[in-house]
């Protein structure tokens, strides 16, 4: 019997009969689509008020981290602003910097923050803590470089989606255990956050095409993790382990209830409300997973990023 799934909502599932699905990946699929997980950012940020400047932060190991940085471009930004500390998705297996950075760049417009985003090492090539410390030397570089980029150090968020939501909840759990670099929230989209791949959600998107199932989720997290036991993966890089979710900031969690990380978010959510946190979860009905990032002009897509927006600018001091 076929397991019973939430609907799609209409819109998004004509828009997404016309795209390729699949129900697994393999190494051999991964070669072919990793190229197409990555695109130019120089049709994004052509004709807008952007200015773009490369850094590297330095991994303890000596590898660069490159990182990009984009500045609103105004003649009278004279105090210092937010910053948006973006990593990207790809299921911890591919993408880059600048993959769904369009997210990032509409609170650049809408709240005149500056936008950082990090190339974290990629597994299977990179495994273990390697892709979520990477991304936390980044964020120590921007906290250090916080004069110089013009930004409020009192204000830098960090946020992600899909792997990168993982990534961001993982970096926001070291940097409350290390006590720096502070972040005054966290924005996880549609997050990957339990290696176990067990969730009634889970469940539900398994044996089925998708933009992410069970078997594409059990892959990507295999190939981070390799021979790890369960008693030895990290926290850090699982963050639905964590059994302390007290001391973080606030946190804005969404997900679609037609996807394989719907109750994982869900439950992170409630993590951080049962030690006493401040969390906003929104579950959007009908939506599948990286919907708003695919399809934004979708009118789910819009009030999705739009709700967003919104919470950065009432959260934001």
């Amino acid at each position: 019997m076929a397991a019973a799934r939430p609907a799609l909502d209409p819109e998004l599932q004509e828009l997404l009969s016309g795209m390729p699905l699949m129900t697994r990946l393999t190494p051999e699929l991964l070669a072919q689509v990793r190229p197409f997980a990555s695109a130019p950012v120089e049709p994004l940020i052509e004709g807008r008020a952007i200015d773009r400047r490369e850094a590297t932060a330095t991994s303890p190991d000596g590898t660069p981290i490159p990182l990009s940085v984009f500045t609103p471009a105004k003649a009278d930004r004279t105090a210092p602003s937010p910053c948006v500390y973006w990593m990207h998705g790809g299921g911890m297996v591919m993408g880059d910097r600048f993959s769904q950075i369009d997210i990032p760049l509409e609170w650049l417009d809408e709240l005149g923050a500056v936008v950082v985003t990090v190339d974290y090492r990629l597994a299977p090539e990179a495994t273990g803590t390697t892709p979520v410390d990477d991304c936390y030397q980044g964020l120590l570089w921007v906290a250090d470089h916080a004069a110089d980029l013009g930004i409020d150090p009192a204000r830098i968020v960090v946020a992600g989606a899909s792997a990168g939501g993982g990534l961001a909840a993982g970096v926001t759990l070291l940097a409350r255990d290390r006590g720096t670099p502070g972040i005054a929230a966290q924005v996880l989209i549609g997050p990957m956050l339990d290696h176990r791949n067990a969730t009634a959600s889970s469940l539900q998107y398994a044996d089925v095409p998708g933009v992410w199932t069970r078997e594409m989720n059990a892959f990507g997290w295999h190939c981070l993790l390799g021979d790890l036991t369960p008693a030895e993966v990290p926290t850090y890089v699982s963050p639905a382990l964590a059994d302390d979710l007290a001391g973080l900031p606030p946190t804005y969690i969404d997900t679609g209830s037609a996807e394989v990380f719907r109750d994982e978010a869900t439950a992170y959510a409630t993590g951080i409300w049962s030690a006493g946190g401040h969390a906003d979860l929104h579950v959007w009905a009908g939506a599948f997973h990286g919907f708003d990032a695919l399809y934004p002009q979708a009118r789910l897509s819009t009030t999705a990023r739009t709700t967003r927006t919104t919470w950065l600018t009432h959260t934001l001091p």
